[in-house]
């Protein structure tokens, strides 16, 4: 059993399957962890900053509204559960999210995309199982 486990989540329905699974593995006086990154936008040549700024408000809007909606989800099951949103690239925000509060386990989703998709855009959950030195509980989903 794990004391403590982070869970990503962008919202997505893929992130919402990670809670059963979590609670499975969670110990009796264990602890959940929220976690969302809003990604973080950088201006261009022709952006002005404060359009910029508008995005970036946005999107860290969106992920604490994801931590939210997942807390619900999860509802009172008799655990802690705290609540955490970062800014910056998802899958290193992740591993430092979880280095510094020391979690236990990382129960993040796979969407199971294949192909050219998978090329172009990549997987957070393969990043971050790549490079992180704790467990991880991958949750293969189609």
């Amino acid at each position: 059993m794990y004391k403590k486990i982070l869970l990503p989540t962008d919202g997505s329905e893929y992130a919402n399957q990670e809670i059963e699974r979590a609670l499975n593995v969670l110990a009796d006086d264990g602890e959940l962890l929220l976690v969302s990154v809003a990604s973080k936008i950088k201006p261009f040549q022709f952006q002005s900053k404060r359009h910029v700024n508008e995005l970036n408000q946005r999107a860290i809007k969106e992920a604490e509204e994801n931590v939210d909606q997942m807390k619900a989800e999860i509802g009172d099951v008799g655990v802690k559960i705290s609540t955490k949103v970062v800014s910056g690239f998802p899958a290193e925000s992740i591993k430092k999210v979880a280095e510094e509060e020391d979690v236990d386990l990382i129960v993040i989703s796979s969407s199971g995309r294949t192909g050219l998709h998978k090329l172009l855009i990549g997987s957070v959950a393969e990043k971050v199982v790549s490079i992180v030195d704790m467990d991880v509980l991958l949750i293969h989903n189609k």
